[in-house]
């Protein structure tokens, strides 16, 4: 009972925050408010056959990042979204390596040892495959801090075939769409 409430106030609470930091188009497209200041890095998400599906603007914020997501092509659904230890995005994804976790910390938000810095929450895409999300994290940093994402050998984010459940077993399945976190220009 307590993890369903924690759950379900932690989705209530993301899903409260994300209207202040999107413009909605009435079209299903959305785009950050226009006083925000340049991200600064980005990801272009490729899927396995490399073909662009979408892009993930990071912004530095006083609370760590904020992660803008906007994907097409992905299957109905919530799926697992993290960042990994690795800036790269062949051999089917495992190039990119395990989310990043530079504490040592147990995997899933919903773990008594503390989260990995790369775990994130759940993205979901809507009946028409349309994913648009805002995700913030206190635990990573660009370049400073305990878990900087821009640190020698970079850092990837990962979109996988399901959700994650948020515990010690991510349970994602598969990875999807991979994309190389860079500083924008």
């Amino acid at each position: 009972m307590f993890r369903t409430t924690t759950m379900m106030t932690a989705t209530a609470a993301a899903l409260l925050a994300a209207p202040a930091f999107a413009e909605s188009h009435g079209d299903g497209s959305s785009e950050m408010s226009g006083d925000m200041a340049s991200p600064a890095a980005m990801a272009t998400l490729m899927d396995q056959s490399g073909t662009e599906v979408g892009q993930v603007d990071i912004y530095e914020t006083v609370e760590g990042l904020l992660f803008h997501v906007e994907a097409t092509g992905m299957p109905e659904g919530a799926h697992g979204f993290h960042v990994h230890q690795t800036g790269e995005c062949s051999d089917d994804f495992t190039s990119a390596g395990d989310h990043y976790q530079p504490g040592g910390n147990g995997h899933g938000l919903m773990s008594e040892e503390g989260a990995h810095a790369g775990d994130l929450p759940n993205v979901f895409a809507d009946d028409s495959g349309n994913v648009r999300a805002d995700l913030t994290s206190a635990r990573l940093s660009m370049e400073d801090g305990d878990a900087p994402i821009m640190d020698d050998d970079g850092s990837a984010i990962i979109v996988h075939e399901n959700g994650d459940t948020y515990s010690s077993d991510a349970g994602a399945g598969g990875r999807i769409a991979c994309g190389v976190i860079e500083a924008a220009s």
